[in-house]
């Protein structure tokens, strides 16, 4: 979830439940039952500056991107500085559409392309526990674009071109775990990271999880399709479900830098059966040879 405020927008590049019905989560409570969505959605790790972590989900985290930097936005119920004068249409309506609260459209970085399949009651719970959050009157951070890309007007043409809006449907030939598997992977806005993109800043739909050897922040993000020469297609389900779990690679190593910070945050707090979903369809993408270690 980045970038929600209308004048934070966002950086065209960030990193990485039920499907029938709610999440799998014996929590009835929607606060409870946000904290497992927000776990999901991978939100802390994006709006919370690592130099301010005692000042969680108040933004100001930088992204360098070709089109300039950018900073994610303070989320937590403040009425001046974060989102507490939002009502939960105008939270839904950001989802959804990528439109903020006064009508202008979002900068794709807040990975609304990916969250407009989210739920509704999902969507409805994640409101409920950022609302509950501790306000933070802390101020967002201007963006340092490079021209013309400050001009927020083109983004509508953006999202004409290259975004698909619309709730998660079920695909009736997969099973249900499968389909679980995929509604988490949208949710936890993978592809987001693990895709190259285009020109534009549209993700490359030839080459989805793919990875990319330009990564926001330096360096390169894996290629995690099933290929066995430079995806994953030698791992097993279990050796997925761990590193998902707590960041052990299958040579007994652990993930760092950025997942590290997405293991910590968001998979690491899923249960094992939601991590065996998402291990199932990631095993089930058609495998794409990739090499990000060369620099395009």
């Amino acid at each position: 979830m980045n970038n929600v405020l209308a004048h934070t927008g966002g950086a065209l590049f960030i990193f990485c439940l039920a499907v029938h019905g709610p999440l799998r989560a014996a929590e009835p409570d929607p606060v409870t039952r946000g904290a497992y969505v927000f776990a999901a959605a991978g939100c802390a790790v994006c709006h919370t500056d690592p130099k301010a972590k005692d000042k969680p989900l108040a933004g100001g985290r930088a992204f360098k991107t070709p089109f300039g930097v950018f900073y994610s936005p303070n989320i937590t119920p403040d009425p001046r500085h974060g989102i507490g004068d939002w009502t939960e249409r105008d939270f839904l309506k950001a989802l959804r559409a990528g439109v903020a609260p006064n009508g202008s459209p979002y900068y794709p970085s807040f990975p609304y392309t990916s969250y407009t399949r989210m739920k509704d009651r999902d969507a409805k719970d994640l409101w409920a526990y950022l609302k509950s959050r501790t306000p933070i009157a802390e101020p967002n951070k201007p963006h340092e674009l490079t021209w013309p890309f400050g001009y927020r007007f083109a983004l509508w043409g953006w999202q004409a071109l290259f975004f698909d809006q619309g709730v998660f449907k079920p695909d009736p030939q997969k099973s249900d775990d499968w389909n679980r598997g995929a509604y988490l992977a949208g949710l936890g806005h993978c592809a987001e990271c693990h895709s190259p993109r285009n020109l534009f800043g549209a993700l490359d739909r030839g080459k989805l999880f793919a990875g990319t050897a330009k990564a926001p922040e330096g360096g390169a993000v894996p290629n995690i399709t099933p290929d066995k020469e430079t995806g994953i297609g030698q791992w097993s389900a279990d050796a997925i479900t761990e590193l998902l779990s707590s960041g052990m690679l299958p040579d007994g190593d652990f993930i760092g830098s950025s997942m590290g910070d997405v293991v910590e945050n968001t998979t690491g707090k899923l249960t094992k059966d939601d991590l065996r979903t998402l291990a199932l369809f990631l095993r089930s993408l058609p495998p794409i040879r990739n090499d990000v270690s060369k620099k395009k």
